[in-house]
C-alpha cells in the first residue's frame, strides 16, 4: 500500500476487521468430531453450504479437483467458503483405495498416531446480515489456517479447547461451534493482512485509494455521500472511481453505500435506538424512505427488527 508503513497498514486492516466482526453474523454448526482410522475419506460437499475441517490430531490431505493436494497437520484447519467438491483422506493420492470406516471417539490425550489416523472436527457455517454477501465475496474458495504461521500462532489454543470438548462423535458439544466461529474471525484478520482477497469490502481496504474513503464512510455514514463526493475523497474522476470501485468491491458504490448504511442502522436498532434515531444516523430524514430501503436490504421492517432485538435482549 503506497505511502503507508507496515504498522499503519496493519492498524487499518485490524480496525476494519474489528468492525466487520461486529457487522457480520456467523453461525457455525459442528457436524461430527472424532477420529478416522484406516483408508478413510471425509467430505462436507454437496449441501450448498460453506464448511470447515479442523485437524485436531494426526494429519491428512485435502483433495480438490484440478488442484494439488494440501497437506494438513494437527492444529491446521480449512474453511471452504463455497460448496467446493472436495474430500479429505490419509493419502496424498486422490485415487488411493478407501473403505467405509466408522468415526471413533477422539480421546484426550490423543491415541497413538499412525499413518492413517486423524482426529477431525467437521461442520458447516453461514453468514447473515446486510454485508454478508460483501464479506463472503472477499474470500477465496479455500482458506487454510496454519497455527505455525506467526500471525496465527495463538489459534493453537482454540484447537486444544476444541479437542478438550471432543466426546460423542455424532453429537458434538455446542461449545465447539462457538470456538470454530472465534477461529474463523482470527482468520479474517489474517486474510486482511495478507492482501490476498478478491472482490468485497476487505478487498476495497487493500486498495490505497479507497482506504481513507472507507474510513470516513464508516465514521460518518449519514453524510451526503454522493458519487461525486466519494470520487473526490478517493482523488479520482467520477468515471474512474465508479469503474475501479466496482471492480474491487464487486458492486457499484451506491449499492455498497446502501448496504453499509442499512447494516449500521440495524446495529443501532439492535442496540435500542428508535427507528427515527437509526434513520437519522445513516442520513435518512424520511421515515418512509428509510423503511423502504431497510426492508429491501435487510428483508424486514425496521420496527419489527427493533422489536425482535428487544425481545432477544429481554
Amino acid at each position: 500500500m503506497a505511502g503507508m508503513t507496515i504498522a499503519s497498514s496493519f492498524a487499518f486492516s485490524d480496525k476494519l476487521a474489528q468492525w466487520l466482526l461486529n457487522s457480520i453474523e456467523l453461525d457455525a454448526a459442528a457436524l461430527h468430531v472424532g477420529r478416522y482410522c484406516g483408508p478413510w475419506r471425509a467430505s462436507t460437499a454437496g449441501r450448498a453450504l460453506a464448511s470447515f475441517h479442523l485437524v485436531l490430531a494426526g494429519d491428512c490431505y485435502l483433495h480438490i479437483a484440478g488442484e494439488a493436494p494440501i497437506h494438513l497437520r494437527a492444529r491446521d484447519g480449512v474453511f471452504l467458503t463455497r460448496d467446493v467438491p472436495h474430500f479429505l483422506s490419509p493419502s496424498s493420492d486422490p485415487a488411493a483405495p478407501i473403505a467405509r470406516q466408522p468415526m471413533q471417539t477422539l480421546s484426550v490425550p490423543a491415541a497413538p498416531k499412525d499413518t492413517a489416523n486423524a482426529g477431525l472436527a467437521c461442520g458447516f457455517f453461514s453468514f447473515s446480515g446486510a454485508l454478508g454477501p460483501l464479506v463472503i465475496g472477499s474470500f477465496p474458495d479455500v482458506l487454510v489456517c496454519r497455527s505455525d504461521e506467526p500471525s496465527l500462532a495463538h489459534t493453537a489454543a482454540l484447537f486444544d479447547l476444541i479437542l478438550a470438548e471432543a466426546g460423542d462423535p455424532e453429537r458434538p458439544s455446542p461449545l465447539i461451534a462457538r470456538l470454530v466461529e472465534l477461529l474463523f474471525f482470527y482468520l479474517i484478520r489474517h486474510a486482511a493482512r495478507q492482501e490476498t482477497l478478491g472482490a468485497g469490502i476487505l478487498a476495497l481496504a487493500q486498495r490505497g485509494e479507497f482506504m481513507a474513503l472507507l474510513d470516513r464512510m464508516l465514521a460518518s455514514p449519514g453524510d451526503d455521500w454522493s458519487i461525486a463526493r466519494m470520487a473526490q475523497a478517493a482523488n479520482m474522476s467520477r468515471a474512474a472511481f465508479c469503474k475501479h470501485f466496482t471492480e474491487a468491491g464487486g458492486i457499484p458504490p451506491a449499492q455498497f453505500l446502501l448496504r453499509l448504511r442499512m447494516r449500521l442502522a440495524s446495529q443501532r436498532l439492535g442496540a435500542g435506538d428508535s427507528v427515527e434515531q437509526a434513520a437519522g444516523h445513516v442520513g435518512y430524514q424520511s421515515y418512509a424512505a428509510f423503511t423502504r430501503a431497510f426492508k429491501r436490504v435487510v428483508g424486514e421492517q425496521p420496527g419489527a427488527y427493533r422489536r425482535h432485538g428487544r425481545d432477544v435482549r429481554a
